[in-house]
């Protein structure tokens, strides 16, 4: 008799993506072993190859709750199948008395699921951006350094489709344009290094498997604390949608993030390629080039600039490059605009000047 049918869905996502870390990284180390042979010479002796280095590391960032317990079981399970090791840390943000006490009895769970290295890693989180933006950028900077630390090859994420749901309605009421809607990426981060194995699965899958394979979780208090948008969203938006409009929206969400992330991928790639017929010889964004341009290309080039210039992603929102915008399409000898970080953006001459003060 097989797996639980929630414990085999988790299995399997899991080693999906077990599988394309292996494959990436056989193929990163044959590229370097044929380079490094190249260089030595012709007649250099195939046996001068460099030894092949050791099977990659994949974390879990484990926080104790359900979904990424039920990722550190999988990936437990299957990394004894697959040339991987496997390891896990927990990231303790000191934001509720006894975290340091969870963090610890967390790093104890996976070290009996005989993950190794396990860590726990105390971050101070920050108030730029809100609660839960600071405490996101305080996890994936502390996350993206263990990883740098120990050598990892991806680090693995317990989002949920409930998660994938719940960031394109938050993007949706943001404004922020297709790339919001199209949620969170099945890889992201430095070289694709976070992955997130579960976004087609439920949240209710993640929690059964915990339940019958009885690994014990814990649920944040954080999670149901309306003081928090997503919480407010979850536990009220969801529930309220569904009852208007019926079963599915999770799953009808999760679907517009795949369509919208593969519109806006495409979207990018004639961006990239636009850009650099749109500038003069000195490198400066040339207006009436610009205006041909469609609108949402138009933009993303804009978009890409004044980062480039110092602005922060996560500061730069839509409203933001409309005004950039109109400096093209709805000029009227209007002033610089200034933009988050310091950068301001005037037309000038028939082109933009970019820069930071």
């Amino acid at each position: 008799m097989g797996p639980h049918p929630a414990v085999a869905a988790i299995r399997l996502a899991v080693r999906r993506v077990l599988h394309d870390v292996v494959t990436e990284h056989n193929r990163h180390t044959e590229q370097a072993g044929h380079a490094e042979f190249a260089e030595a010479g012709a007649g250099a002796r195939r046996s001068a190859l460099p030894e092949r280095p050791g099977t990659p590391l994949v974390l879990v960032a484990c926080s104790g709750g359900a979904d990424s317990m039920a990722l550190a079981s999988a990936l437990a399970f299957e990394s004894r199948k697959l040339p991987v090791r496997a390891g896990g840390i927990t990231v303790d943000h000191n934001l509720q008395p006894g975290s340091g006490l969870r963090a610890d009895e967390v790093v104890a769970r996976l070290a009996d699921m005989r993950l190794d290295p396990v860590e726990a890693v105390a971050v101070r989180v920050g108030r730029d951006g809100g609660p839960e933006a600071a405490a996101r950028d305080a996890r994936y900077a502390a996350l993206d350094a263990a990883a740098e630390r120990l050598g990892a090859a991806a680090v693995l994420l317990g989002h949920t489709r409930d998660d994938q749901a719940e960031t394109v309605l938050l993007g949706l009421a943001r404004g922020s344009g297709i790339r919001s809607l199209s949620g969170m990426a099945a890889a992201s981060g430095p070289a694709g290094r976070y992955r997130r194995p579960f976004l087609q699965l439920d949240r209710q899958t993640a929690r059964k498997a915990c339940l019958v394979q009885s690994i014990p979780v814990w649920d944040d208090p954080h999670n149901i604390d309306p003081a928090y948008t997503r919480s407010r969203l979850r536990h009220e938006g969801l529930p309220a949608l569904e009852k208007a409009l019926g079963k599915g929206v999770v799953e009808a969400l999760a679907r517009t993030a795949q369509l919208s992330r593969d519109d806006a991928d495409a979207l990018d790639t004639w961006a990239a390629e636009a850009a650099g017929s749109v500038r003069d010889d000195d490198g400066r964004l040339e207006c009436a080039k610009l205006s041909v341009l469609p609108p949402a290309v138009r933009r993303r080039v804009l978009r890409r600039a004044v980062i480039d210039a110092g602005s922060p992603a996560g500061s730069l929102f839509a409203r933001h490059i409309e005004e950039v915008d109109r400096l093209i399409t709805g000029w009227r000898g209007q002033g610089a605009i200034n933009l988050p970080g310091r950068v301001e953006v005037r037309r000038q001459g028939g082109r933009l000047v970019i820069r930071q003060s």
